[in-house]
Order: structure tokens, then sequence, then C-alpha cells
């Protein structure tokens, strides 16, 4: 009997491990696969073919930024592939082509011309995954960037970045061109939100610590080293050889690993102006930027770059990965003054609505509502005049920043109506009649979902246990905070953080409006339960409604917002016909979820082979 379970133990080892050498073979054959074809989409396809068209000498050109590609949606730094193909696609409708660095420095130094429309495309920080997922639509669409790394990660052997010989043979690849962001990224006069100095920080410390700080910190090349109370620690010269011995090592690590320095740079991040938040420091920047580079971003936030612009003072527009190819087109439109055409995806979902303010794209199951810059996103269900009793369902996936609103019952002019609003944590409820208004409800939305609560002590002790970590494990001898509480709040009250310009916002609402009566539920629970004055009949609107809502510690407010409705269907009561749904049905449905299933299948062998 022993040698029979002997024998069994020992087969049933041998299936085992049969087991692992197959699996560790499929997984390296997958992983072979998708890195021959990553490498083979960098470095062995077709070649760039540069415009043509170069007829204008005063409209000067657009630039736009990306902080970095990844290939599937789901983050909100990076955006996704299939995101960046719809933006870029968009521009090139639009008539848009790329030029390059050389362009621009023809272009302000001897007069050259430029294309009608021309952008120059920015990929920031010098990651690997954005060369790989950037360049099929680049490729596709016939498209030149320029990459902008810190040379300071060259010698790191962190695959998050190219290598230097990742770097020349991209730029073999006639697709890219080399830029610098600066020698690294480096974060000082950091404070948190509760006025606490932090001193110094890593882009990882400041990435761990980005919950808990405030607007109040400078990057390495922006000002003085300063003490808790904004007195410089640090002499003019010792400030000069500091921000120069930076310059000087971007110079040495370029040559020593390119063979040449970049011709364009990013200060990161400028907006002032001038080169730094300070006169002295400004000088030393302005220096060392023009011995060493063609022309340099110092402004972001805005697109256009014009003939009197300086070429050391340029400026661009940093695409967020939430944005739709609308939200795009309209910061442009609204920076250059053109008037572009929008997109609108879907067109047979499309002409079942009529859009009165803003721009509106179904792509998918989404309806993606944006705003008129600082105003409103207006869209109106056609023939639903008559609307009376119905049943709604939808997933409000837009960011917390804005408004994502519901109007029933409502006359064409608007001047009456019922709004279901979601506009940052809150859910509210309200009746129009003429200039009167009258709410109904209002729902803190993270104290109905649970989300736990911290009083003002609480989430103080909190974000300061979290510095003294991040210090202990992370930081320099010499960058050490004073995390010791000051100006803190005090007493049961709950902490309420600020709503970030990227919070996702994820709620499910059922919308029942029969009679007198409306019931809400959100994310499966009864949430509001009310009686409305308005009885008659009106139209249905989706309303996306621009906030001022939004910390951006780049201290840069987006003044356009996009509401987006997924899955939205609505059906008429008491029969339950369908009165309009953005749901696949049948085989469109089965091809959908099996994209989206095979998209995430791909991404975790991305992560995690």
């Amino acid at each position: 009997m022993a040698e029979n379970k002997e024998i069994g133990n020992k087969e049933f080892s041998k299936i085992r491990n049969r087991r692992k050498i197959v699996r560790t073979i499929l997984e390296l054959a997958i992983l072979g696969v998708v890195l021959f074809f990553a490498l083979y989409n960098i470095f062995y396809t077709k070649s760039y073919q540069p415009y043509t068209d170069n007829t204008q000498d005063q409209k000067g050109f657009i630039a736009i930024s990306y902080s970095g590609v990844q290939k599937t949606g789901g983050s909100q730094e990076l955006v996704s592939q299939e995101r960046l193909r719809q933006q870029l696609k968009a521009l090139k409708e639009q008539g848009y082509e790329t030029i390059t660095t050389e362009d621009i420095y023809n272009y302000y130094q001897n007069s050259a011309k430029l294309p009608d429309k021309a952008v120059y495309l920015m990929f920031e920080d010098g990651r690997r995954d954005t060369a790989i997922f950037a360049q099929d639509v680049l490729e596709e669409l016939n498209y030149k960037a320029t990459i902008f790394t810190y040379p300071q990660n060259f010698n790191k052997n962190d695959n998050k970045f190219l290598s230097p010989d990742d770097l020349k043979r991209l730029m073999e690849s006639s697709y890219w061109e080399l830029g610098s962001n600066g020698y690294r990224l480096a974060y000082i006069n950091v404070f948190d939100r509760y006025n606490n100095y932090l001193g110094e920080m890593s882009p990882l410390m400041f990435s761990i610590a980005h919950p808990y700080l405030s607007h109040r910190y400078n990057h390495y090349l922006m000002d003085y080293i300063r003490d808790k109370n904004g007195v410089p620690m640090e002499s003019y010269d010792r400030m000069q050889d500091r921000i120069g011995t930076d310059y000087k090592k971007l110079e040495t690590a370029y040559m020593d690993n390119i063979g040449y320095i970049p011709s364009v740079s990013i200060l990161t991040h400028a907006n002032t102006g001038n080169f730094g938040n300070n006169p002295q420091v400004s000088k030393v920047n302005a220096y060392w930027l023009t011995k060493l580079f063609k022309m340099n971003f110092n402004r972001e936030g805005y697109a256009p770059n014009q003939k009197d612009h300086s070429i050391y003072d340029l400026t661009r527009l940093q695409s967020q990965a939430w944005w739709p190819a609308n939200h795009l087109l309209m910061r442009i439109n609204y920076d250059t003054q053109q008037n572009l055409t929008f997109e609108t995806g879907d067109a047979k979902k499309a002409a079942q609505w009529e859009l009165t303010k803003g721009a509106c794209e179904f792509t998918d199951e989404k309806i993606y509502l944006t705003s008129l810059p600082e105003s409103q996103g207006i869209v109106k269900l056609k023939n639903s005049d008559n609307y009376k009793n119905l049943s709604l369902d939808v997933h409000l996936d837009g960011n917390k920043q804005g408004g994502q609103e519901i109007r029933l019952r409502s006359d064409n002019t608007m001047d009456n109506y019922i709004s279901v609003n979601v506009v940052g944590r809150e859910l509210l409820v309200k009746e129009k009649s003429g200039t009167n208004e009258t709410e109904l409800a209002k729902v803190d939305l993270d104290n109905f979902n649970g989300v736990p609560a911290l009083s003002n002590d609480q989430a103080r002790l909190e974000a300061q246990k979290k510095e003294k970590e991040i210090f202990s494990r992370y930081a320099t001898p010499d960058g050490q905070a004073q995390v010791a509480p000051t100006n803190t709040e005090t007493g049961n009250t709950n902490y309420v953080p600020d709503i970030t310009a990227n919070e996702k916002g994820d709620e499910n609402l059922s919308i029942t409006l029969q009679g007198n009566n409306i019931d809400i539920s959100v994310n499966g629970k009864k949430a509001v339960t009310a009686q409305v004055s308005k009885t008659d009949a009106g139209a249905l609107f989706l309303v996306a409604n621009w906030t001022s809502k939004g910390f951006a510690q780049r201290e840069l407010t987006d003044t356009i917002y996009d509401a987006v409705f997924d899955g939205l269907t609505i059906k008429n009561l008491p029969n339950g016909n369908t009165l309009f749904t953005a749901k696949y049905t049948g085989i469109n449905k089965i091809l959908y979820n099996g994209e989206k299933y095979g998209e995430l299948v791909v991404s975790w062998f991305v992560k995690y082979l």
C-alpha cells in the first residue's frame, strides 16, 4: 500500500511538473509574441512622409502634449491607445499636419512657412509604454512626435523608461524626435494640506503623498530651496551652482549616451512668463536654456504659439487621459478661435438627439457630452416632448469636478422641468418652475455609499503618519520633513477632501418618474423618494455642467467638462417600451463584450509579463 502511495505521489508530481513546464512555455511564448510585435511596430515599419503644404506664416502652430500612453483605459494619468487614436484622428480630420522641432526653429528664425493647420506633438517622461503604444497611431496617421526624456533615468535600468539604445532606434524609425524634460524630476519647498513643511521630495515620494499635499510646492529648477517660513536656505551662489550642476549633468548624460543634446526642452512647470518663480532663479535658467537648446516650452495650458512669441517661451496644452476627442477639439477651438467640426460618433444614435449646446459624441455604449468653456453642454432626445411616466437607467462615468444632469418633463425653453443632477459628491433633485427652483432632495453620495468618514483630527493624523512613513522609507538624510501639526482644524466635524480634476465618478442611477412621484436608486439602493408638483408631460434633456470644482496641483483649471452617460436606457411606463437605449444588443453586444474582455486580458499580460 505504501509503495502504491509513493508511486501515486511520483505520478502526481510528474503531472504537476509537466503542467508547470507547459504553463511556463505558454507564458514565455505569449510574452515573446507581445515583445516581437512591440519591437517590430517600433523599429521595423513604414517611414514618416513629411507634409508638403507650407502656406502660412502668421497663424503659427498648436502644441499638444501627453504625459504617457498605455494599452487600455482605466488610468486617469496615462491616455489609452484608443483614446490617443481618437484624439489624433480628430485632429487629422480637421486638416492638422505635424511639424518638427526644426520646422519651429525655421519658422521663428528664418521666416519659414508652416502648414495651414500645424500641430507639434509631444510625449513627456520618456516612458517605454508610450513609445510602444503611440507608434501604431503615428504610423496610421502619418504623424511625427517628439519624446521628451529625463537623462537621470538613463542609467537606472528601469524598464519603465526608454534606454539610450531604445531612443536611438526610436529616432531611426522616422516617426520620432528627441527632446528633454530637464535632467531630473524632483520637488522642493513642498507643503501638505495642513501647511506642514515637507521640503524636498522625489517623484515616488510625491506620488505616494499626493492625496495629502496642497498646491504649495515647486519643481527643482523653479526656486531657491526654502525653509518652512519661505526663507532661502541657500545663497545666490549656492543656488546658481545647484541649478548649473543639473544642466551640466544633463549635457554630459546626453552627449555620453546619445551623442548630441536635443534641440528642444521643457522647463517643468514654469507657467510664469519667466524661467522660474524668482527673478534670480529665472536668470540662471535663462542662461542655461539659451546655451544648450534652440527652443523651450515654458508654459502649459494653452495650445497656440504665434510669431510674436519667444522661441524660449513656447506653450503647450497637455491632453488628459479622460478627455474624449471633443474635449480636445473644444479647447483648440476656444484657444484658436477656429471653427472646428466636432465628432458625433455613432450616426444612428446621434440622429435620435438634438444638440443645443456644446458637443456630443456617441461611442460604443457611452454618450460623451462636452460643455462649452465655463458653461454647459445640452442635448435633447428627439420626439420626447410628450414623455410623462418613464424609467431611466444610466451609469454616470464623468469626473466629479462637474455636474451630470438629467432633466425630465421639460419645456423646450427649459424654464420648467424636474432635475436629477450628480455634481461633485452629491445627488441633487430639484424642480424648476419659471424663476422658482425647489430642492426636493439632497444626498451625500460618500455617506450613502458607505465611504468611511474621518474627522478633521483623524484626517490630520492619518496624513502625518503617512508623511512620516514616506520620509522614513525614501528620503535622503538632508530631506527630512517637519510634519508637526500646525494650523490644523480641530473638533468632531468630518474632513471633506477637495475634489481633484481627475477624480472619477462612478454612480449607477435608476430613476422612476410616475405621476407625482419620483424614486431614485443609486448603485442598487433606494436613495430618494419624493413628490413633484410638475405632472404634465415634457421633453428629456441631458446636461453637462461645468463648475469651478476641481483642484489641480499645477494650478491650472480646465474650463470644459465632459458628462459621460454610459448605457443610458429609457423606457415608457407602465408598458415598459424602450424609448431609447445606448446599449448594444444581439451579436453587437457579444462582439463589444468580447473586445472589452480581450483588452483586459492583453492589459494583464502587458502588466504582469
